[in-house]
């Protein structure tokens, strides 16, 4: 309730400081992030015009089979990211919710009764922040999308090596075997949430443990998507 009630109240855009009504981006910066150009429809990444999907899609199959992303994390959209995750700004993630809800309403919304799941963060990631930024974006996401949201369905099994700095086979690798799944997912649609997609990886790892535990696929939202 207090966090429906934040929303209400009036305060500033978090990238231009003008005054808007609630937890959100001013209409001019919300229009700019969200004029982005095509996508992979596979995982989000920009395309180059006139290509019909990413070279990555093409050249590495993919457990998922669709990415929304929001923006771009680069200047000065990243600049929501860092506020959310490294300096704890909670109401930061309604904003994120909201601008991947609007992702979705241009792009095509989610089938009926999608289940949404967080990104479970790692153990050091909890300790040195106090909370999980998927989980906050996602509590926000279900109430912009009136869907359900579940907790303890998608588990981390293992801590996984840090991901900074680590190219694309690294990460691949060191995402193996990370995730499960306690059930809860047979027969339905899921989507999983996190604040950020770089190559991928730990994206296909919680879909390679949703599917095997019997979801009938699995759709990605993040807010940014790397380039």
């Amino acid at each position: 309730m207090g966090r429906l009630l934040l929303a209400r109240v009036g305060c500033d855009c978090p990238l231009c400081g003008a005054r808007v009504g609630g937890a959100r981006l001013c209409a001019g910066c919300e229009a700019d992030l969200l004029s982005a150009p095509p996508r992979c429809g596979r995982c989000g990444l920009r395309l180059r015009p006139g290509a019909p999907c990413c070279a990555a899609c093409l050249g590495t199959p993919r457990l998922f089979g669709r990415t929304v992303a929001a923006f771009d994390y680069e200047p000065p959209a990243d600049a929501l990211i860092l506020m959310l995750k490294a300096q704890r700004r909670l109401g930061v993630a309604p904003v994120l919710a909201r601008l991947i809800a609007a992702a979705l309403a241009r792009d095509g919304p989610l089938p009926a009764g999608t289940l949404l799941l967080p990104v479970p963060a790692g153990r050091a990631s909890l300790r040195r922040r106090g909370m999980n930024p998927a989980a906050e974006i996602a509590r926000g996401l279900a109430a912009e999308l009136a869907l359900p949201l579940a907790r303890g369905v998608l588990l981390r099994r293992r801590e996984a090596p840090p991901q900074t700095g680590q190219g694309r086979q690294a990460r691949r690798a060191g995402a193996v075997g990370v995730y499960s799944c306690a059930g809860g997912v047979e027969g339905r649609h899921v989507a999983v949430v996190d604040d950020v997609m770089t190559t991928g990886s730990t994206a296909d790892a919680a879909a390679g443990a949703l599917l095997a535990a019997g979801a009938e696929g699995v759709t990605v939202l993040v807010a940014a998507r790397t380039q």
